[in-house]
């Protein structure tokens, strides 16, 4: 073998420092006067052999870890390397594909749409993919590092040295790609990347959809074996597009890893369902479950946005578990964060070296209150990053709904910030334009893309248009953002803010009570009692109530028996459905212990539980609770200014006129033959639910028999009937027969 021709100074340093953007030019094989000529680059290595179909040859040694060598051939042939590392001939030798042999692996169409921000399948096209290329198997590395000056590939295949695997940049897309033959699933892996001032870091894989298991941060490649047996939920999702609004829906927020402390994704998927299938909620809402490295965070400080946290399992573990809820029937719903990520310097933070995910104005980069990093909605590759992410989670892992957090924060520049620390946008306001035209695009793809998907929105603010769709102009001059629902943010605060008071002082904070029917339809509402509002010396809901033990445990009950006849789907925090009396500790999860029959008041906290199964499972009996949840005429006050009784009076009505009753009296005094005016046309009326029943752990104080609906006009109806109203007690009635 002749020796090559030697390579340029500036491109030897460049490729030793890991800061090339075409090393394809230089190593691997090419055409050269005289024949094919080879360059490798083998940090550490004894010897390296061209290996082809009936020659071998060794390179030369040129020092630095570059070997080099020519041959007579005619054409560049399909070649292997032998690689050895030992002291003699053959010891400690490696075979395989020269990663510097094959074309790009990532097409034209792909980098096009990269480049014009709309690739909605980002997911396939970067990260870390196993595949056969050109014959050969191993796994294509893919990353958007458009400022950086080289890009390398370190693993627990080579050590974690990157030198041997320089990435070759694709021209002005920023996309950085090498395909490494023999690197399958399982390979840890980061990108060495090399900065503009020259500073290296090993960079965790924006894209990876897996993750080790933190505090280890390094990206797992990964390929899905999963086989879903959900297709008739899926079907069943798709032919329910744009009915969730007349449709039930009850939600059982969960946080995975502190629900039964220790359980894996599997094991959850053993219990989870059955329990939640049990207690009648449609719907489960998981707190984020994309990779973060600090716990305490409860996974709103993501670092790894397209894989769940390792902590429970695999991906396909994670699959496993949505899989085993469609089966039960339950819908899955996700907490995604696309407002912020932390500033470990191994993932997103300046991730080739300058500002990239976030805004490179450091008034706009830092959020001033969590100590993060805001994404820049602004950058179309940015833009394309979330949006494909919210399509990723719902296409890949069949989730059925995001619930998005932070959005106030997105929505105003001025957010948390005092005057002059903020910059008004190109019409002097204090919109944040970017975010708002991100989440119209955010959910406008997904809906298109994912018919049957909904998105509801953390917005404590009065923007307007939040549920109205996108291209419907508002009073604002913004089009609808156009999420599904809305958090009902006031409805929470002042109802915490009534039932916090003692009976005596009620009177005057009746329109806390009332107030939320003045907007109830400005837009389409669902009502949390989330984690938010059971942790950090909030007290848990049953904890806020006042009086003794019983008090407590009454208003606890009547609260909830009033929240699921408001109109608005509901969201309610594991362990209140069963009355914890501790606040919530991601470290420790819900007091199941409360419920064992050993623990002397398990019936206290059973019979709650049991009254959140009977208040779900009626509520899907119940399409007046429902069905018109966003339609005015659904609803109507009987007596909504009963403030001296602590009572709250209303009807709701279903689609085809049925109509329910529902009383509360949020004062610790029965009060018999309390009279309530009723529509006309139904001649008595049944009790359908009672917060005070002896089951649920109450006095008992029921109206047994049907209520005859007598011809005294009352409260403005012709009809009226006279229910007995238990202490601290809600009641539902519907027409008997």
């Amino acid at each position: 073998m002749r020796t090559a021709p030697p390579l340029h100074p500036d491109d030897r340093r460049r490729l030793l420092d890991g800061a090339h953007h075409d090393p394809h030019a230089h190593l691997g094989a090419h055409l050269v006067r005289g024949g094919v000529g080879f360059r490798v680059l083998r940090p550490f290595a004894r010897a390296v052999t061209v290996a082809t179909k009936g020659l071998r040859a060794e390179l030369h040694d040129e020092g630095d870890g570059f070997f080099a060598g020519v041959l007579p051939l005619p054409a560049i042939p399909a070649y292997e390397l032998l690689t050895g590392y030992g002291e003699r001939p053959g010891e400690d030798e490696i075979r395989e594909a020269d990663p510097y042999r094959f074309l790009p692996a990532l097409g034209e169409l792909d980098l096009h749409l990269i480049a014009e921000g709309r690739h909605e399948e980002l997911w396939r096209a970067l990260g870390a993919h196993p595949m056969e290329h050109a014959g050969v198997t191993g796994t294509r590395f893919t990353v958007w590092a458009p400022n950086a000056r080289g890009v390398r590939v370190a693993g627990d295949f080579n050590c974690w040295n990157g030198t041997a695997a320089p990435m070759r940049s694709l021209g002005s897309s920023g996309i950085w790609e090498l395909f490494l033959p023999g690197v399958g699933e399982g390979a840890l892996y980061k990108y060495e990347v090399t900065g503009p001032d020259g500073d290296r870091r090993l960079r965790a894989d924006p894209m990876a959809r897996r993750t080790e298991c933190p505090p280890a941060n390094a990206s797992v490649v990964h390929r899905s074996h999963h086989t879903w047996s959900d297709a008739a939920w899926m079907e069943r999702r798709a032919a329910g597009a744009g009915t969730h609004h007349t449709s039930p829906m009850s939600v059982y927020e969960v946080h995975l890893p502190s629900w039964r402390p220790g359980l894996s994704y599997r094991e959850l998927a053993a219990q989870l369902p059955a329990y939640v299938r049990e207690l009648g909620f449609t719907h489960v809402e998981l707190m984020p479950v994309a990779e973060h490295p600090y716990s305490p965070s409860w996974g709103y400080q993501v670092t790894g946005f397209y894989a769940p946290t390792a902590r429970l399992g695999t991906p396909d573990d994670f699959k496993y578990l949505v899989d085993a809820l469609h089966r039960e029937g339950i819908g899955v719903l996700m907490d995604w964060v696309p407002a912020h990520f932390p500033k470990d310097e191994w993932a997103l933070a300046r991730f080739d070296g300058t500002p990239l995910y976030e805004h490179a104005d450091p008034r706009r980069a830092e959020h001033p209150d969590w100590g993060t990093l805001e994404f820049d909605h602004g950058r179309r590759e940015v833009r394309n990053f979330l949006v494909a992410n919210a399509v990723y989670w719902c296409e890949e892992f069949h989730i059925d709904g995001l619930r998005v957090d932070a959005v106030a924060s997105m929505l105003y520049l001025d957010y948390s910030r005092e005057d002059g620390e903020w910059t008004p946008n190109a019409h002097g306001g204090r919109e944040d334009l970017d975010a708002v035209a991100f989440l119209q695009e955010m959910n406008a793809t997904l809906y298109r893309r994912c018919p049957g998907v909904l998105t509801a929105a953390e917005e404590s603010t009065a923007w307007d248009g939040v549920t109205r769709a996108t291209h419907h102009t508002g009073p604002g001059g913004f089009g609808g953002l156009g999420f599904g629902f809305k958090w009902n943010m006031g409805w929470m605060h002042d109802t915490l803010v009534y039932i916090a008071k003692d009976p005596v002082h009620r009177k005057y904070h009746h329109d806390d009570m009332t107030f939320s029917m003045v907007y109830a339809y400005s837009e389409n509402y669902l009502l949390p009692i989330s984690h938010d509002e059971v942790v950090h010396g909030k007290r848990s809901l049953v904890s806020k109530m006042p009086g003794d033990w019983w008090q407590q445990r009454a208003n606890h009950r009547a609260y909830l028996g009033l929240m699921w006849a408001h109109p608005g789907k509901q969201l309610l925090f594991m362990g209140q459905e069963f009355a914890q009396g501790a606040e919530w500790d991601e470290g420790h999860g819900p007091d199941w212990w409360l419920l064992d029959p050993s623990y002397a008041a398990e019936s206290d906290h059973r019979g709650v539980r049991d009254l959140v199964r009977d208040l779900n499972h009626r509520y899907l009996e119940a399409p007046a609770l429902w069905e018109r949840d966003t339609d005015p005429s659904g609803f109507s006050w009987i007596d909504g200014g009963a403030r001296e009784d602590n009572v709250f009076a209303f009807l709701r009505y279903a689609a085809d006129g049925s109509p329910l009753v529902a009383v509360a009296n949020l004062s610790p005094v029965p009060r018999h033959g309390y009279r309530i005016g009723v529509p006309d046309g139904v001649r008595a009326w049944r009790e359908t639910l009672n917060t005070d029943a002896a089951r649920y752990g109450g006095g008992d104080l029921r109206n047994a028999e049907p209520l005859p609906a007598a011809p005294v006009p009352w409260h403005g109806r012709p009809l009226s009937v006279t229910p007995v109203l238990p202490p601290l007690g809600t009641v539902w009635f519907e027409p008997a027969g």
